[in-house]
């Protein structure tokens, strides 16, 4: 396997928006989508030293490995026992049965080496088969859309979460796998977290469990959906935030949900200059930074204008718990603060894409931490599979939180 270097081809939706009829007209904006992204329009504390580039690969498009195709790539973590990382494809089955790889990757303070895959397992049901595409689904089995994923202590388990399959009944949800891809269990989530049949209520067909998080002593897993439940209000737009998102902490071991918090999401930081052109702003990916704070990142895409990604850092104590509101309205809760850590368009990457996975990798030999990113390049050839190292520094203890209850 080896890795290209990337070529200044025009971004393309991230999977929250399914390529459509305004593709076309879309076209004629790609040269301005190329250009460097400007600061969120809302003000944000300064943390210029946030993150610095170490360095960038890109893997090609279909790109074959052990008779599957490399793509989709929407979560990734590091197990430092075993040296390897785990990438979780959201192929809904339909090249390949849905599916895991595991790969070495290699950086310095200066430079990241081109990404080696060393296997692939698929994920199976507790039957023991894997899952099958959409178009030959098995009766009482859903069809997942696998998102995010996290080692569990030790590398020889982990979780992932699946989006849900919408359009047959079955909601979100968060398993836990064994490290050759079989089924373990699956652990309950808040009933509200769902899909629902009551018109303004429940989740959001594509905006779900899109993050995964693990403290560091691996006993609390937090999800973090993507978008906000119907019943606490619209998504994001360019004028606002729209309603918060939750994010829940579960009890690995017993799946009891412990508390559940509200975040705020940005305003879409770029308008779309097609005319009634789509635009979206939500949580991409979540990580443990200490026993009591989570890394955020949001992504947001405008048609035409192109993709934002910007890094939030959250301190999980200071939201109050959400978990028994049925209803997110002003005053009956307070999102948790966030502080910006760094917008991704000034780290000096070639493109900015469709990033949906990162995780803490290896620090470099000084001791600093180091952040890896991935991209989804929903398997078009528009979109490319990037990965890239940043060195973490954290945010100035100045900084001041950015978000105020909606």
């Amino acid at each position: 396997m080896s890795a290209t270097t990337d070529t200044m081809t025009p971004p393309r939706r991230p999977r929250t928006a399914r390529r459509g009829p305004l593709l076309m007209l879309a076209a004629a904006f790609w040269l301005s989508s190329c250009a460097p992204l400007p600061p969120a329009a809302t003000p944000q504390p300064e943390a210029a030293a946030g993150l610095r580039l170490i360095g960038e690969a890109v893997l090609p498009h279909g790109l074959d490995y052990g008779g599957t195709t490399v793509g989709g790539l929407s979560g990734i973590d590091y197990d430092a026992a075993g040296d390897r990382y785990v990438l979780i494809s959201d192929d809904r089955s339909d090249h390949q049965p849905a599916r895991f790889y595991t790969a070495r990757i290699r950086y310095d303070a200066a430079s990241l080496e081109p990404p080696v895959l060393t296997g692939t397992a698929a994920l199976r049901q507790p039957s023991g088969r894997p899952y099958a595409p959409a178009r030959a689904a098995e009766d009482g089995v859903d069809v997942p859309d696998a998102e995010a994923v996290r080692w569990l202590p030790g590398g020889q388990a982990l979780l992932w979460t699946t989006e849900g399959d919408h359009a047959r009944g079955f909601d979100p949800a968060l398993r836990e796998a064994r490290a050759d891809g079989s089924f373990v269990r699956e652990l309950p989530l808040p009933a509200h977290l769902g899909f629902s049949r009551e018109p303004g209520r429940g989740a959001r067909n594509n905006a779900t469990l899109e993050g995964l998080a693990i403290t560091p002593d691996g006993r609390t897993a937090w999800v973090a959906m993507e978008g906000p439940l119907r019943q606490d209000g619209p998504v994001a737009t360019p004028a606002s935030g729209g309603a918060p998102v939750r994010f829940t902490a579960l009890d690995i071991a017993s799946g009891r949900a412990l508390r559940q918090i509200a975040y705020q999401p940005d305003a879409v930081p770029l308008a779309s200059p097609v005319p009634g052109g789509h635009t979206n702003n939500g949580v991409a990916e979540i990580l443990a930074d200490g026993p009591d704070h989570l890394l955020v990142l949001e992504r947001s895409y405008s048609l035409g204008a192109g993709t934002s990604l910007r890094l939030y850092r959250i301190d999980t104590r200071a939201g109050s718990d959400t978990l028994a509101l049925d209803r997110l309205a002003p005053g009956n809760h307070r999102p948790a603060p966030k502080v910006l850590v760094a917008n991704l368009a000034t780290l000096g990457l070639r493109r900015l894409d469709n990033v949906e996975g990162m995780t803490w990798g290896p620090p470099l030999p000084g001791g600093a931490r180091v952040l890896v990113f991935v991209s989804d390049n929903n398997f078009s050839r528009m979109q490319i599979t990037q990965l890239f190292a940043a060195e973490y520094r954290e945010p100035p203890p100045t900084a001041s939180a950015s978000a105020s209850a909606p």
